[in-house]
């Protein structure tokens, strides 16, 4: 399947809680999306892979996007490698995707940064014809390369070089972020706490996209940052 836009995590939950609401309004407005987690979060402290996996598909059934599948990398042991950047290059190929999302280029977890620069590299090496893979079925794929790559922010408060509007759409990603309930706080869950059990972090979340709504002068968006220049049109093409 062809996409408008793949959506990379580290982790199942680190796309819902970085562009949830950008990927939810892309679903509204016809768009075809598609979510990669690179791990199943094994490492995490609370929760299991079975749960997460149950968790990240009533999440994706909550976004609408069209399919949701995981690489099965190693939890925190993300590797820029030759090998993970074969794996990422076989579904930069398959699905020919014009925008990808990525984790965070600089955060808190060491997987972050590290899965951002192995899909970051995976984008340019999928458009050189001279590295070769293969599909599910043994036939060549085509050299094919995203037309953009950004990153969203995750745990830092980094500087983001644009917002999305996702005003109307707040909702939607927070009921997608509360279907990891073994994750994120939940009056009845009573596990080992950790940064992002709390009822702090996950008001965070909210807060942080109103505050990005507020600095766009809309009720909420999604903040990402670019490693290359981006350009407009015209001055038409800014809100």
């Amino acid at each position: 399947m062809k996409l408008d836009i793949l959506a990379f995590g580290a982790h199942p939950d680190d796309v819902e809680l970085g562009c949830g609401g950008t990927l939810a309004k892309a679903v509204a407005e016809g768009k075809k999306v598609g979510i990669i987690d690179l791990t199943e979060g094994e490492m995490a402290t609370r929760g299991t892979p079975n749960i997460r996996s149950k968790e990240s598909l009533a999440a994706s059934k909550i976004l609408g996007v069209s399919f949701r599948y995981n690489l099965n990398f190693e939890d925190a042991f993300i590797i820029n490698d030759k090998n993970h950047q074969m794996g990422v290059i076989q579904v930069l190929r398959k699905h020919k995707p014009v925008v990808v999302l990525c984790n965070a280029t600089k955060d808190r977890h060491t997987d972050h940064a590290k899965a951002s620069d192995l899909v970051s590299h995976a984008c340019f090496l999928s458009g050189l014809k001279r590295i070769e893979t293969i599909d599910c079925k043994g036939s060549k794929q085509a050299a094919y390369r995203p037309h953009h790559v950004f990153h969203y922010i995750q745990w830092d408060e980094l500087v983001p070089d644009f917002v999305v509007n996702i005003s109307g759409f707040l909702d939607q990603k927070m009921r997608a972020v509360k279907a990891y309930k073994t994750q994120f706080y939940s009056e009845n869950n009573k596990g080992p706490q950790t940064p992002i059990s709390s009822l702090n972090f996950l008001d965070s979340v909210e807060s942080r996209a109103k505050n990005m709504g507020r600095l766009i002068f809309k009720e909420s968006g999604e903040g990402f940052t670019s490693r290359r220049l981006l350009a407009v049109e015209n001055f038409d093409s800014l809100l």
